[in-house]
This record gives C-alpha cells, sequence and structure tokens, in this order.
C-alpha cells in the first residue's frame, strides 16, 4: 500500500496559495504543512488543485481553476505547450521567469547545502533580447500517428505518446524547415518510422543541427540498424529541397535507451562537420559532437567563465569536460597552459582540429573521464591554477572533486546546468573553497532549466 502525505488523499480538492517556483518549473505550495507540487501554477497564484499523486514527503496536483491569477501570467504562443513539456514557463512573462530562476538557485543552496544565500553573491540572471528561436539542434523523434502517417516531435511528459510539433517555437527557424522537409522526403519515400512494441520499422529520429553565424545545416538520420532503403533518393531529393544542408549523416543506436545516439555514425553526403562560430574562434561540429545549445547565450556565459578565471597570462588551466574545447580555447589566449579531457573520442579529435586551426599550441587535449587523467597529470607534475568544471546535470564526480581538493588550484570556475548539483558539490568542497559569486546565466528561454557561472576560491 502506497504511503500519502499526512492530511493529504488521491483525489481530494484542496485550495493552495503558490509561494515559489520548483526547479522544474512547477508550482509550490503548502497545504497543512505539506509540500504541494502544482505544474502551471505560478507564484502568489491561489488555485482549486486536484491531488493526483500522494508520496510520504510531498503530494502532487493538477489546476482545476485559478482563483487569483499572477500578474505576470500570460498565454502561451505555442499551440502544444500545454501537451509537448519541453518547455515549462511560456505562460510566465519573460523579465519574471529571469527573477524565478535567480530564486531556483537561491532556494537550491539553502535546500542542499549549509552555505548562506544571503551571504553569498547570487547575481540577477542574465537573459536574451529575443528569448526564442534561440536552440541550433532539433531532435524529434519520428513514429505515426492514428492515421498511420508519419509523425515527428516530442514525446508528452510522463508519457509515450508523441506530439507531432510542425514548428518549435524555441529552435532556429532553419532547423524546424529542415526537419519537416526531411520528414516529407522520409514519408514521400514510404521509410517507415521504427516502432519499439513491434519492434519493426527503421527510423527513430531526425537530428538537425544549423551554425548560426554560417547558416550551414547538417542532418542526421537516426536508424535502429544499418540498413537505411533508398538512400540515394534521400540524398538527392534532400539536395533538390534543402540547399543549406551540407551534410548528411547516418547514426545506427540498436538500444532501447533515452540516449538518441549510438556508437555507429555513417556519413551519406557532404561535409562530415559543419561551421559555428563564437566571437573570433569558429569550430567544426560533427555529429555526435556536444555543442551548446544556445549560441548567443554561449558568448555571455563564456565571457562570464573569463570573467570569473581573472587570468593574468602565467596560469595553467584545466578545462574539465571539455567537449569541442569551446571553454578552453575561449581562455587560451589569456593563460600560459590549457588542458582538457571529454569521454567522447570524436569531441577531442575535433577540439584538437580546432586549436590547430587557431594556430594556439598552448592547449593539450586527451581522450577519458576528468577523474582518470587529472591525476595522471598530477603525478606527471602538472598542477593547474585554475581549474575549470562543465559537469552533466548529475555534478561532478566525488573523485574528480577529491582530485581538484588534493591538487588544490587557487580558483575553481564551476558551470552549472543543475542548481542542485551545484549545491551539493559546493557542500562537498565547503572546508577548503567557497563560492565568492553565483552569475545565473538563462541558457534556455521558456524552460525552468538555469545555468550559472560560479567562482569558487581558497577558504583563508
Amino acid at each position: 500500500m502506497k504511503q500519502q502525505a499526512a492530511n493529504i488523499r488521491e483525489g481530494q480538492e484542496i485550495l493552495l496559495t503558490i509561494k515559489r517556483l520548483g526547479i522544474n518549473g512547477e508550482g509550490v505550495g503548502y497545504y497543512k504543512r505539506q509540500v504541494v507540487f502544482v505544474p502551471g501554477a505560478l507564484p502568489d497564484e491561489i488555485v482549486e488543485v486536484k491531488i493526483t499523486n500522494t508520496h510520504p514527503k510531498y503530494s502532487e496536483g493538477f489546476v482545476k481553476k485559478i482563483k487569483k491569477a499572477s500578474p505576470h501570467r500570460v498565454k502561451p504562443p505555442c499551440p502544444v505547450y500545454d501537451v509537448c513539456g519541453g518547455c515549462q514557463l511560456q505562460h510566465l512573462e519573460y523579465s519574471q521567469q529571469l527573477r524565478e530562476k535567480r530564486d531556483i538557485v537561491i532556494q537550491s543552496l539553502e535546500r542542499h547545502s549549509r552555505f548562506n544565500a544571503s551571504n553569498v553573491d547570487i547575481r540577477p540572471t542574465i537573459g536574451m533580447d529575443n528569448p526564442w528561436n534561440y536552440r541550433n539542434k532539433n531532435q524529434f523523434q519520428v513514429g505515426t500517428n492514428d492515421k498511420q502517417e508519419l509523425i515527428a516531435g516530442l514525446y508528452a511528459a510522463n508519457s509515450h505518446d508523441l506530439i507531432d510539433i510542425e514548428n518549435c517555437m524555441v529552435q532556429h527557424e532553419a532547423t524546424n524547415k529542415v526537419t519537416r522537409t526531411v520528414l516529407g522526403i522520409l514519408k514521400e519515400l514510404g521509410i517507415p518510422a521504427y516502432d519499439t512494441k513491434k519492434k519493426s520499422g527503421i527510423v527513430k529520429t531526425v537530428v538537425t543541427r544549423v551554425g548560426f553565424a554560417s547558416d550551414q545545416v547538417q542532418v542526421v538520420i537516426i536508424t535502429i540498424s544499418e540498413k537505411l532503403p533508398k538512400k540515394r533518393e534521400i540524398i538527392e531529393k534532400i539536395n533538390s529541397h534543402l540547399p543549406e544542408v551540407i551534410s548528411i549523416v547516418q547514426n545506427v543506436n540498436k538500444e532501447n535507451t533515452p540516449l538518441v545516439f549510438g556508437e555507429k555514425t555513417i556519413h551519406l553526403w557532404g561535409e562530415e562537420a559543419i561551421e559555428e562560430k563564437l566571437g573570433d574562434l569558429s569550430y567544426e561540429l560533427s555529429a555526435r559532437t556536444f555543442f551548446q545549445l544556445n549560441p548567443v547565450q554561449t558568448v555571455k556565459l563564456y565571457d562570464e567563465v573569463k570573467k570569473a578565471a581573472k587570468l593574468k597570462g602565467y596560469e595553467k588551466v584545466v578545462d574539465a569536460y571539455c567537449g569541442v574545447g569551446t571553454i578552453g580555447l575561449w581562455l587560451a589566449d589569456s593563460c600560459k597552459e590549457i588542458r582538457g579531457m571529454d569521454v567522447i573520442p570524436e569531441s577531442i579529435e575535433d577540439a584538437i582540429q580546432n586549436a590547430e586551426r587557431h594556430n594556439m599550441d598552448n592547449v593539450h587535449y586527451e581522450v577519458g573521464k576528468a577523474e582518470d587523467i587529472m591525476p595522471k597529470w598530477t603525478k606527471e607534475g602538472f598542477r593547474p591554477d585554475i581549474v575549470v568544471v562543465d559537469p552533466p546535470r548529475s555534478g561532478l564526480d566525488k573523485k574528480l572533486m577529491d582530485t581538484i581538493l588534493k591538487t588544490s588550484p587557487k580558483r575553481i570556475v564551476y558551470v552549472s546546468c543543475n542548481p542542485s548539483t551545484l549545491a551539493k558539490d559546493l557542500e562537498y568542497m565547503g572546508k577548503q573553497y567557497r563560492p565568492k559569486y553565483i552569475q545565473p546565466v538563462d541558457m534556455f528561454p521558456q524552460t525552468s532549466h538555469v545555468e550559472c557561472v560560479v567562482e569558487i576560491v581558497k577558504r583563508v
């Protein structure tokens, strides 16, 4: 029998005042001292809520009626916003989104660490002038509708229902256009979507990436096996209808996992990579290469990293989780040496090529986990003055944090995409290091995500 939160039962209808936003963008209120999460509700709203799930420490519900609306509530412009789940905050005016994201950082620090948020310089969130059409990569699952017609989009939140998305408002217009055109070509040629239940069909996902600076587009067709019928016709039709596409790639993912890409990539036509520029630096992006999804904000983010690093020109810097070397190359002209690592070999290949393209001879990259390579470098006598970390949402590996603490750099610059794990990692390193300031940056407007750049310094 499932335990429920005290004083609350499933199906119960309650009146709730929303106090704040949770880390996933949901409204948070309290009923008889029990936490209740309500997607779609906003701070300062009074809402009628029907409870859908109860747990020992919290309950969940949905809005039946808004009794008192927030002055910051707006009508979401996207027609599938309510069912898609890709965005969480389109119903909140953008200036208020920025304030709430800063508040999410404060909440995380208070909940997951012993740092007093009022004693930490948490700065106003850096936003976008135009918070739409900012994503440079589109990863749409392919499936069929009730009429067995090919569709592409995202799965609705907490379900296996594929939402057909004609025009995603946070995607670059080129990725929308190319994805719909490629879907039409697959439909015209009778190439079937892969059906996970029947274990039949071919195409799982269509990935489209555009270079904001170059306007070059790459198409990746992800399939369940190496079999892709009518390859020549697919290529010819893409060439005919989409001259902006300069690279066509097939990726094979045989696994039934949330991971989009598989290990095998087959170059079908054109270039193997597209070009993107950030500031004065250009990057070659191959199919599986990680690259920030919002190039406009990435420049602001990396400028904040440079500010936090406070480089004087003599420093040795480690760029952990380096990807294609974007952060390291951004810093390379201001320090003595940059060393970076990543677990994806293609990313390291691209990082090396990017460094060579810019004639940077003070950089060194290796394939592997940061927590394995950094101790090796330390044994070889390389002790960094500054460590830059840009980890996944799960945060820093404890082995890496132990290595950083042992190496004792004078400064750590932490680029975080998850305030909760950021707070936990700050707590873990808290005996030796403290956050000097936290700068939130809005990389994903209309969503609940918030990134932060943190300058972390040694305790004195």
